[in-house]
């Protein structure tokens, strides 16, 4: 097996090649830089240590991807792998890059995804610096998704393991990022990644994951935003689309579009968020068919390729990470702006998260859902 068929590509690469690994100390990356070895290259482990929450007499607090025990585990996959480890201390850039936004997006009463800003920039600008700069041929993750050199281009694949893909966080990447990137697990279900492990020996194989945002200490965002926002969470109304007074929220960082359950009112029928006035303070509900959206705006459009596929064209556009992906039409209205116009009414289309497009199994790129007066 070559480089490339470990990221979905075919194409010949002469081996052995210079390779760092993210490693967390989870099965994916494990994994993933066991292959490389196997494979015969010249595979360095680097992990960086994230900023967290300050510890407190009620909480000891670490970023969740590289806690002490992840960091001891990752040292250990490499001890088993006879490979060089470092720790980079990149907190203050991961605070500036993806802790402060997430906190200004929710003041704005947008909904962020800071997985997709810490692909833009940490894992695939800072992280890919620092493996440059020890000359390194490559940077390898574990993130479920595939990579193919298609006609002089480099192309984005869904994961064949489409409960795991991550195309989704990873619409941010462009020509550069994806020539130098590896992701040896993509080929693989969940379960295969698993065996390999087992297989391979490390220490990992049975670890759990976990899916809360990392830096959080206790999982609890709103009392994070709470502690730190200029806007801190007040009490406002509850609306129907009619204007309707019908109760009170606690906060509208407490709540998302779409959010059916926690609003703490009872009117005899299914309500839903619809809105978040955020001068108004006033949290605006209303029926599920009142929460479908036909067509969606949204800014930040990167396309992987570098240029859009066309300037209208259809598509398959993915709203969530666990979205399923929907027919629609994309009209390009700007540089690093698009509309989409759905087939069919979608179902909790949300500012602040992002929007991906997809040609069957390529991802074609994405941008970052806004409201219609962003634009």
């Amino acid at each position: 097996m070559n480089l490339r068929q470990m990221a979905g590509d075919f194409s010949e690469l002469t081996a052995p090649k210079r390779i760092v690994v993210a490693m967390s100390g989870g099965v994916d990356s494990s994994v993933a830089a066991a292959l490389l070895v196997k494979a015969g290259h010249d595979v360095v482990g680097m992990m960086m240590r994230l900023w967290s929450e300050p510890e407190t007499d009620l909480r000891v607090s670490h970023n969740r991807c590289c806690t002490p025990d992840q960091i001891a585990d990752a040292r250990r996959v490499a001890q088993q792998l006879d490979i060089p480890f470092f720790v980079l201390d990149s907190k203050e850039i991961f605070y500036q890059a993806v802790v402060q936004p997430f906190i200004q997006e929710h003041e704005k009463g947008r909904t962020p995804n800071p997985c997709i800003e810490c692909n833009r920039t940490i894992r695939f600008n800072y992280l890919l610096e620092q493996a440059m700069a020890v000359d390194a041929d490559y940077l390898a993750t574990g993130h479920y998704a595939r990579i193919r050199q298609n006609a002089g281009q480099f192309q984005l694949l869904r994961a064949h393991d489409l409960n795991k893909d991550q195309s989704y966080v990873l619409h941010v990447l462009g020509q550069r990022e994806l020539a130098r990137s590896l992701f040896p697990v993509g080929g693989y279900r969940k379960e295969e990644v698993r065996k390999l492990a087992q297989e391979f020996g490390l220490t990992v194989a049975e670890k759990s994951e976990s899916m809360d945002l990392c830096f959080l200490a206790d999982g609890n965002y709103r009392r994070f935003l709470d502690e730190r926002t200029i806007y801190p969470s007040q009490p406002g109304l509850i609306e129907t689309s009619n204007g309707d007074v019908v109760g009170q929220h606690q906060g509208l960082s407490n709540h998302t579009i779409g959010q059916r359950k926690g609003l703490g009112i009872a009117l005899g029928r299914p309500m839903f968020v619809i809105s978040k006035d955020v001068k108004r303070n006033v949290l605006t509900i209303g029926s599920r068919d009142e929460v479908m959206q036909s067509q969606l705006h949204a800014n930040r459009i990167n396309w992987l390729s570098g240029e859009p596929p066309a300037e209208e064209f259809r598509t398959e556009a993915k709203i969530r990470y666990r979205a399923n992906a929907m027919p629609a039409r994309v009209k390009n209205v700007g540089k690093d702006e698009a509309t989409v116009v759905f087939d069919q009414p979608v179902f909790g289309v949300t500012p602040g998260q992002g929007v991906t497009f997809y040609d069957q199994e390529v991802c074609l790129g994405g941008g970052i859902i806004v409201n219609e007066e962003q634009l």
